[in-house]
C-alpha cells in the first residue's frame, strides 16, 4: 500500500513504503548452529524481514532445537541435527540455507548444500583458507545455485551511504582511509582462539569487516600490503592465534589504508575516509548498532561537523532480504563466493608480509 507524500520536497524521505511479502511468496531459510550469533542476531531479524521467512533449523544439540523450535513455531519435521542435514532436501519451502557454524566447518557444510540442491549464505570469514574458498564456489557453480558470504556491514545503510557520498567523488580523491575494529576476548578456551577452527585470530574474525570496508569503499582491489603481528606473551588466550595486526594497503588510485585489529584492547569500532575537500566519520561502524555518520569540512572559514541522519535498521534483515530477492529474482549477490575469496587471499597475503616484514606487491 501507498501513501501520497504529506511533507514538503525539502524534508528527508519517508523511507521505502514496499510491504512485506506474503507468506506464501517468502524465501524459506534454514539456519545451521544454533550459537550465539543465531541465537541473538540471526534468527530475531527473521521478524524484520520483508522477503524472507524462517523454516528450518539445524544443530547438534537436541535441547537447542526443541527450545529454539517452540519459540520460534517449528515443528518436529523442521528440526535437524548434522547427521540428518541432507532430509531438508526435502523441505521444498527451503531454499536457502544459512551456514552459521565455525568457520572450518564452512566448507563441509556449503559442498552439503550444494549436493541437495540449496542456495547458501555463508557467514564470513568464508573459509580458512583460500583453498577450501574456491572449492566451495565451484560447487556452488556447478550446480546453478547462488553462493552470498554475510558481510552484514555492505547491507547496512550507513556504511552504504559511506559508500554512496565517497564513489559520488562529491568531495574529491580519497587519500586516506583509516579503521580499526578490537575488542577484549575473554574465555580461552572459546573455538575463535583455536586456529585449527578458526583459521586465524583477530585478522579474520574482526579485522576482516575493515578490509572489505577499505575495498568497497574505494572500488578497487590492493597493489602493495606492509603488515605487523603482535601478541602479549604468556597470555593463555594467543597460543594459537594473533592478537592485534595493524596493515596498510596502496591502491591504484594512490589511496592509502592504515588498518587495525586487535582481540586484546577495550571496544573501538570507527571508519574514516579523508578525501581533498572533505572527511567522513563513520563511528560504532562495524557493531550490530549505533552507527554514527558525519562529514567534516571547511564551510564559510569555519570548520564544521554534519551528522548525516541515516535511518537505522537491522542489518540481518536487510542482509536476508538481499539474499532472498537474490533467489526470487534470479540475480548475483552483491556479495558473492568470490568476494569472500579476495578477501582470504588478501588476508594470507597480510600474514605474509607481516612474517616477511617487506612490503608485499601484490
Amino acid at each position: 500500500m501507498r501513501f501520497p507524500a504529506i511533507l514538503r520536497a525539502n524534508e528527508a524521505g519517508e523511507g521505502d513504503q514496499n510491504g512485506p511479502l506474503p507468506e506464501g511468496q517468502r524465501v524459506g531459510f534454514a539456519v545451521v548452529a544454533m550459537g550465539r550469533l543465531s541465537v541473538e542476531q540471526i534468527l530475531p531479524a527473521f521478524a524484520h524481514s520483508r522477503k524472507a521467512k524462517l523454516a528450518a533449523l539445524v544443530s547438534g544439540f537436541p535441547e537447542k532445537l526443541h527450545v529454539l523450535g517452540r519459540q520460534y513455531g517449528l515443528g518436529a519435521d523442521r528440526l535437524f541435527g548434522y547427521e540428518a542435514f541432507e532430509k531438508l532436501a526435502s523441505v521444498d519451502d527451503v531454499r536457502v540455507v544459512y551456514i552459521v557454524l565455525p568457520n572450518s566447518m564452512h566448507k563441509e557444510f556449503v559442498l552439503r548444500s550444494a549436493a541437495i540442491g540449496k542456495h547458501v549464505l555463508c557467514e564470513k570469514p568464508m573459509a580458512t583458507n583460500s583453498q577450501d574458498a574456491g572449492t566451495m564456489i565451484t560447487a556452488c557453480k556447478s550446480e546453478n545455485l547462488k553462493l552470498m558470504i554475510a558481510y552484514r556491514c555492505r547491507y547496512q545503510p550507513h556504511h552504504r551511504e559511506l559508500i554512496r557520498r565517497v564513489q559520488s567523488h562529491e568531495f574529491g580523491p580519497v587519500k586516506l582511509v583509516e579503521a580499526v575494529n578490537a575488542q577484549n576476548q575473554g574465555d580461552p578456551n572459546q573455538w575463535r582462539l583455536r586456529k585449527a577452527l578458526s583459521g586465524g585470530g583477530s585478522l579474520p574474525d574482526i579485522g576482516l569487516y575493515g578490509l572489505n570496508a577499505a575495498r568497497a569503499t574505494l572500488g578497487e582491489e590492493p597493489v602493495e600490503i606492509q603488515a605487523q603481528l603482535s601478541s602479549t606473551p604468556n597470555d593463555p588466550r594467543f597460543r594459537e592465534v594473533e592478537e592485534s595486526v595493524v596493515w596498510t594497503m596502496r591502491f591504484p588510485s594512490g589511496a592509502l589504508a592504515a588498518l587495525s585489529t586487535s582481540y586484546g584492547t577495550h571496544r573501538g569500532s570507527r571508519m574514516a575516509v579523508h578525501m581533498d575537500e572533505a572527511s567522513l566519520i563513520l563511528d560504532h561502524a562495524f557493531p550490530y548498532h549505533g552507527q554514527r555518520l558525519s562529514l567534516v569540512r571547511a564551510r564559510d572559514g569555519l570548520e564544521t561537523e554534519t551528522i548525516i541522519d541515516v535511518p537505522a535498521n537491522d542489518q540481518f534483515a536487510l542482509e536476508i532480504d538481499h539474499m532472498a530477492d537474490c533467489v526470487l529474482n534470479d540475480r548475483a549477490p552483491d556479495t558473492p563466493g568470490e568476494e569472500g575469496l579476495r578477501d582470504m587471499q588478501l588476508m594470507a597475503d597480510v600474514y605474509q608480509a607481516a612474517q616477511s616484514g617487506t612490503r608485499l606487491q601484490l
